[in-house]
């Protein structure tokens, strides 16, 4: 995805590198913030992906320091067409006994700070107030934006990467590519329904980029991503593997390359993005 003067990348890598270990992930925090926000500009950019610009006073502060950051996105009812904010207390959510928000977590795609917006893409993929909210929406709809509460930053020290996920992580692997030192070999193993979801990113010159497409089979299956390694073109040398996809999902994924592919699990950072079965979920997988 080119990138232009509406649409600059996040920072990364606030904390300067005589203070870290290299190669090891570190964590940053930001303050908790709610912003309301309105929509801005609406692009299609697959039949199963829209872009979404926000845009609001609220973001004149907003910070994105990793590329797999997540903000906490808030839905007005579908009947009502409320929107309801929860109560901040320190840096928690106080618990109301009024209408519950409606939230879900994505990816900060793009932030313009002198316009004050903020790009996130939706993926399409099945009926939900997300989805259903994203698919009708129009300019001047209002949300809620909460966080990112912190950043985990994967450093920039290795010699090449590995990006794994499925429709929900493209718009980190997006973000990643983009940000990524133009010298790094990189493999991308993306699962998507068909070939017009596929996306045109800015990548480094060294990136291989395998789309599978399920071609109408359902998500939150590891099959299409197994059969993909077999024929994977790993980077040679010491790299660092990213994965998100639906929960069991990302948790095989990982399994397999430690155990199959003498994949290094120091450097890997694997994340079940969305769960079959749950309707809002979120998690990072580690040994168990």
């Amino acid at each position: 995805m080119q990138q232009n003067e509406q649409n600059s990348p996040l920072e990364q890598n606030p904390q300067p590198d005589q203070d870290r270990e290299p190669k090891k992930a570190y964590r940053v925090r930001h303050p908790l913030k709610l912003r309301k926000a309105s929509v801005q500009q609406i692009e299609e950019l697959g039949p199963n992906m829209r872009r979404i610009v926000l845009t609001g006073p609220d973001f004149a502060d907003f910070t994105s320091a990793s590329f797999d950051d997540h903000v906490k996105v808030f839905f007005p009812d579908a009947q009502s067409r409320q929107l309801v904010l929860p109560q901040l207390e320190g840096q928690g959510i106080a618990v109301s006994d009024g209408p519950k928000p409606i939230m879900r977590d994505y990816t900060p795609r793009y932030f313009d700070n002198q316009k004050n917006s903020l790009t996130i893409d939706f993926a399409l993929h099945e009926a939900g107030p997300a989805s259903d909210w994203a698919r009708q929406a129009k300019v001047g709809d209002e949300l809620g934006i909460g966080g990112p509460r912190g950043s985990m930053i994967i450093p920039m020290d290795f010699d090449g990467y590995v990006l794994i996920g499925d429709e929900t992580a493209l718009p980190a692997i997006g973000r990643r590519l983009e940000e990524l030192p133009r010298d790094s070999q990189v493999l991308v193993i993306a699962e998507v329904d068909c070939q017009q979801d596929q996306l045109n990113w800015e990548c480094p010159a060294d990136t291989e980029i395998m789309w599978v497409q399920r071609m109408g089979q359902p998500m939150g299956q590891a099959d299409l991503f197994l059969q993909a390694f077999k024929h994977a073109p790993f980077p040679e040398k010491e790299f660092h593997t990213w994965i998100a996809a639906e929960t069991n999902v990302a948790r095989q994924l990982r399994k397999t390359l430690i155990e199959d592919y003498d994949v290094n699990k120091k450097y890997i950072k694997a994340a079940g993005y969305w769960q079959l079965g749950q309707s809002d979920s979120h998690q990072v997988l580690e040994d168990e």
